[in-house]
């Protein structure tokens, strides 16, 4: 998961999601829209996106025949495709692979994972898993290489997960058989001290 930074730029609604492509090709940063707010994030370390592809490795090759794990794919606030976030990985139907669009329905999900980035901040991490379980994503898993550990959110409804499950890094990840079962996450990057702490 990338560190958002709120800014206010005027747009009208049903003009966002204009403003945030504007926004990704003149800087690259990826752009999501959570509960109508603009929120950006820088690039991805290296250990954050080599985070992804460990997990990623690990999960597709047991995953159901009907699922596929994607990049770089966005999930919609139903009824709003003006508001939309952009999950690390996500698992969903193998039949997306045949579609045009860039936007997969949350109730088609079967598990978003958001990797927190070194600067992340709580209100941030939490006004995101506020977002999933308001989108009724199923599976929620945020991954924390800046203390080894990781969190699995089940159960939305009512704006908040009803279900979480913490481990550190050794402990699998208990997840359905259609999606592998148990991940491991031995092995996974821990972030190092930034420069000059």
């Amino acid at each position: 998961m990338s560190d958002p930074a709120h800014h206010p730029i005027p747009v009208r609604r049903g003009h966002l999601r204009d403003a945030a492509e504007q926004i990704e090709q003149a800087t690259g940063m990826r752009v999501e829209i959570i509960g109508g707010t603009l929120m950006m994030s820088p690039s991805p370390s290296g250990k954050h996106a080599g985070t992804v592809i460990d997990l990623r490795d690990a999960i597709r090759p047991s995953l159901a025949a009907a699922y596929e794990a994607y990049e770089n794919v966005s999930v919609p606030m139903p009824d709003d495709p003006d508001d939309y976030a952009t999950p690390d990985l996500t698992i969903g139907p193998r039949a997306f692979k045949e579609d045009d669009g860039w936007l997969l329905e949350a109730d088609a999900i079967a598990l978003a994972v958001e990797v927190i980035s070194p600067s992340e901040r709580l209100r941030g991490i939490n006004e995101k898993t506020a977002w999933y379980a308001a989108a009724r994503v199923a599976r929620l898993l945020q991954i924390d290489p800046r203390t080894g550990t990781w969190s699995l959110f089940t159960r939305p409804g009512e704006g908040e997960y009803k279900g979480v499950v913490h481990g550190k890094y050794g402990d699998p990840v208990p997840l359905p058989d259609d999606l592998g079962g148990d991940l491991p996450t031995s092995g996974l990057p821990l972030y190092g001290t930034p420069p000059g702490s």
